[in-house]
This record gives C-alpha cells, sequence and structure tokens, in this order.
C-alpha cells in the first residue's frame, strides 16, 4: 500500500469531536480553557489534539509566548475544519426548516457605536423569524478586528471595514460624524464656523484604532490641523455625558447622540458632519449559514422600516446578491 493511500485511510478516522476540540483551542489559545469551554479534562483534550497530529501525520500547533498557535497545516486544517463545522451545522438548520420555520443560530460580532441600531433591525426580524437566535458579540474595533481574524462570528458591522483578499463587505447605513459641544459653548451660536476657530478646544478622542476616531484624525491631518489638548475615554455614553457637562468637545456617530437624558449641542462647522458608513462585513472563505443569509435578505428589502430611511444606504437592494455571490 502505498503512503498516498495510508494518508487517505487515516483521513477517516477524523470526527467531528476532533476537529471542535482543534477549533476551539485555536480559537481561544490556550488547552486548558479549551478543556472548559467543551466541559472536558484538560488530560483528554489533549490527548484529542495528539490523536488528530497523529492522523494528519504533521504538527499542527506551537506555543509562541504562551499561546497555542497553529502551523502553516495547522492554519489550513482550521480554516477546513470550521468550514466543514458550519456546512453540518447548516445542513441540521436545513432539515428542521423542512419539518417547518425558519431555524438556526447567529454570531454577529458588533463595532460599539452600532450597539444602537443594531437591536432596531433584530427586533423586527426576530417578529418574522422568531426561532432564529442571534448572538450578539460587541466590542471596540480591535477586539471585533480579532474576531473576525479568527472567524468566530458569522457576520460583522464595522465602520471602518478590515481589507484583505477574504473580506466581503457591503454599505447598509449611513454613520454621519457630529462635532458636538456643551450647549452653552460660545460656538453654539455660530453658523458654517471654520475648524480653526476650534483647534485649541480640547478635545474627547476614542480610544486608538477606533473607526471614529481614525477618521477624525485623517481629517485633521488632510486639513493641516493639529490638535493642542486633547483626552481619551473609550466609551461613546461617557464621551456624550463629558461633551454635555462641559468637559470639552469631541467628534461622535451621529446615531449616539439619540441616546441618554444629556444631550449636547450639534455645531455648524464647516466639512462636518463627516461622511461615515456602517458596513456589513463577512469572509469570503467561509460560507454564510442559512439564518445568517436569511438576515442578509431581510435587511435587503426592510432595512428602511426598521430605521429612519434616510439613514439607509442607497444600494441597500444589492446586499443579498453582493453575500450570496
Amino acid at each position: 500500500m502505498n503512503k498516498s493511500s495510508q494518508g487517505q485511510l487515516k483521513l477517516r478516522h477524523l470526527s467531528f469531536r476532533l476537529l471542535e476540540v482543534y477549533v476551539q483551542v485555536v480559537r481561544l489559545g490556550n488547552i486548558s480553557a479549551a478543556a472548559r469551554g467543551l466541559h472536558l479534562t484538560q488530560p483528554t483534550v489533549s490527548l484529542q489534539l495528539k490523536k488528530l497530529a497523529d492522523i494528519l501525520g504533521e504538527p499542527l500547533l506551537v506555543s509562541v509566548e504562551g499561546r497555542m498557535q497553529p502551523t502553516l497545516v495547522g492554519q489550513e486544517l482550521y480554516r477546513v475544519a470550521c468550514d466543514t463545522l458550519s456546512r453540518f451545522e447548516d445542513f441540521d438548520a436545513f432539515i428542521q426548516q423542512a419539518r417547518g420555520g425558519s431555524v438556526g443560530h447567529i454570531n454577529i460580532g458588533l463595532v460599539t457605536t452600532a450597539k444602537y441600531v443594531m437591536p432596531r433591525i433584530l427586533g423586527a426580524f426576530y417578529r418574522q423569524f422568531p426561532q432564529v437566535k442571534v448572538t450578539l458579540n460587541i466590542g471596540n474595533r480591535a477586539h471585533i478586528l480579532g474576531r473576525f481574524e479568527r472567524q468566530e462570528d458569522d457576520l460583522y458591522l464595522f465602520s471602518h471595514p478590515p481589507s484583505g483578499e477574504h473580506v466581503l463587505s457591503a454599505r447598509i447605513i449611513k454613520n454621519p460624524l457630529q462635532l458636538i459641544a456643551p450647549k452653552d459653548h460660545w460656538a453654539v451660536e455660530c453658523q458654517h464656523l471654520n475648524f480653526n476657530a476650534l483647534k485649541q478646544e480640547r478635545f474627547i478622542m476614542r480610544e486608538p484604532g477606533s473607526a471614529t476616531r481614525l477618521m477624525f484624525e485623517s481629517w485633521c491631518s488632510a486639513q493641516g490641523i493639529a490638535l493642542s489638548d486633547t483626552m481619551q475615554i473609550e466609551s461613546n455614553e461617557a464621551i456624550r455625558l463629558s461633551v454635555a457637562s462641559g468637559l470639552g468637545l469631541s467628534v461622535i456617530s451621529a446615531h449616539t447622540l439619540q441616546e441618554g437624558r444629556e444631550k449636547p449641542a450639534i455645531l455648524s462647522v464647516n466639512g462636518f458632519p463627516l461622511e461615515s458608513n456602517w458596513y456589513l462585513v463577512g469572509r469570503k472563505d467561509r460560507r454564510l449559514p442559512y439564518a445568517a443569509m436569511q438576515l442578509v435578505s431581510f435587511m435587503a428589502s426592510q432595512l428602511a422600516d426598521c430605521i429612519e430611511p434616510e439613514w439607509v444606504a442607497a444600494d441597500i437592494q444589492q446586499l443579498s446578491q453582493r453575500f450570496s455571490g
């Protein structure tokens, strides 16, 4: 029997459980954490990993600075395992759908500013598809980028989408960035103010890597403007409250201004609001589960019924075609 035949026979020993264990270890980077998540003992997980490596005849994981990371072969196995498990989850959902009703589960990675609109969309979606479960994983852009790289979610919502050959994105919602100030600020009464008149003011900024901060800093750089006094706060709610309380000025998503009792003033400044959008993002190398495609189709046809129509991207009808292509 040649080596090729031996390799093919070994692959028959692969099981869903082995793949599930491996995917969990790669995602968490730690055998103990993976064991807890799978309700297994650490020796059992270690034994499963050894069995998997023996079947494939290649090392799959290495320890780098205390974190388990996949080798070149391990990376490809992870991609195949994610795709395989996703396809069988889809098949299971299809069987249940055939028995009546749309069912399934969707994981969505959400940047913090998008949490103001996504619940409104999901509420309307749930009324039509009550058996579809959704898990929202919310964090700043850096956190959601990490989830995207590790393929931990089915869909993502970014205001500044990642780049690369595996990225699939489509604009869905306008996200204008407004310049805000305390209601008693001297600039509130001004119209079409030049930003240079404000550059000595204190500006409250999101953390480095925030899409809002990236856009604002890029705009300032293009205008040749250097801010003299900045302060960092990692929460949109805290920024809104801080501005309303007189701590400084800020640039913030217009969607966040609808929340809370404290309402800062929106300044009339040339160049503002900055044009920004939220993008629905997926991966070209990962097939979307049925339930996720159902949500994409729902947004393509009914997004204007969930949020203010003027905020819906003009090309929203092309969303389903974009993600199914």
